[in-house]
């Protein structure tokens, strides 16, 4: 008789069981069908490999094989300040750039987590407090994006929220309980934007939320008048 699975037959560390059965009742696309998912790795994310039938544009069904890594969907948040045009972003380090030819992972960001059971609003304000030491006060939605859809399951939840500099009580935070040492970096907005172009800004979200705050956000230009 087979041992019981974790995280399948039985619940695993963080309480989860039936993480074979994730996809196999989709049907929101008729050219695609589910027949079999097989979990790889459940350590803390889930790593899956699920096998599936595709309908082509010539209509006949092929058989592919994709592997899919789960760690929950996420929020991030730009801060920024109006009046002294900041924004302020965490530095922290990242071991998954470091091995891929980051000079030192040491990432600059902003800040962003894991939703676990909170909503993106209610998550995103944890973990701004968390990793700033800022409690949020007015939060704008910008927009939800998946950022790895190739393989990655997230949809990450964007929101901007504005901070006063002045109150700022130190340039340290995160939670050393959880391995977090995070610097504070307050930056003028066209600074920001320097580093995006210079390379030393290299983190996704954080690119798509200045350039937003830039275009059409707090630090946006007002379009010209029509003569």
């Amino acid at each position: 008789m087979d041992a019981p699975r974790p995280g399948i037959d039985v619940p695993d560390h963080r309480g989860r069981t039936g993480l074979d059965r994730v996809g196999r009742d989709l049907d929101r696309n008729p050219d695609v069908r589910v027949t079999d998912v097989e979990v790889l790795a459940a350590a803390w994310h889930v790593l899956r490999r699920t096998t599936l039938e595709y309908r082509t544009p010539a209509g006949e069904w092929e058989v592919q094989q994709r592997e899919t890594y789960d760690r929950g969907n996420g929020a991030t948040v730009l801060l920024y300040d109006p009046e002294r045009r900041r924004v302020l972003l965490t530095r922290q380090f990242r071991y998954p750039v470091y091995v891929n030819d980051h000079p030192d992972g040491m990432l600059i960001e902003t800040a962003a987590g894991l939703l676990d059971e909170d909503d993106p609003a209610t998550a995103i304000r944890r973990e701004a407090a968390e990793e700033t030491g800022v409690e949020i006060g007015d939060l704008q939605h910008v927009w939800d994006v998946f950022m790895s859809p190739g393989s990655v399951t997230e949809r990450l939840h964007f929101f901007a929220a504005p901070y006063d500099g002045r109150a700022l009580a130190s340039d340290r935070a995160g939670l050393a309980e959880e391995g977090e040492h995070i610097e504070l970096l307050e930056l003028d907005i066209d600074d920001a934007l320097a580093m995006v172009r210079d390379g030393r800004i290299q983190d996704a979200k954080t690119i798509m939320l200045l350039h937003w705050a830039a275009l059409d956000g707090p630090f946006a230009r007002p379009a010209p008048r029509e003569k």
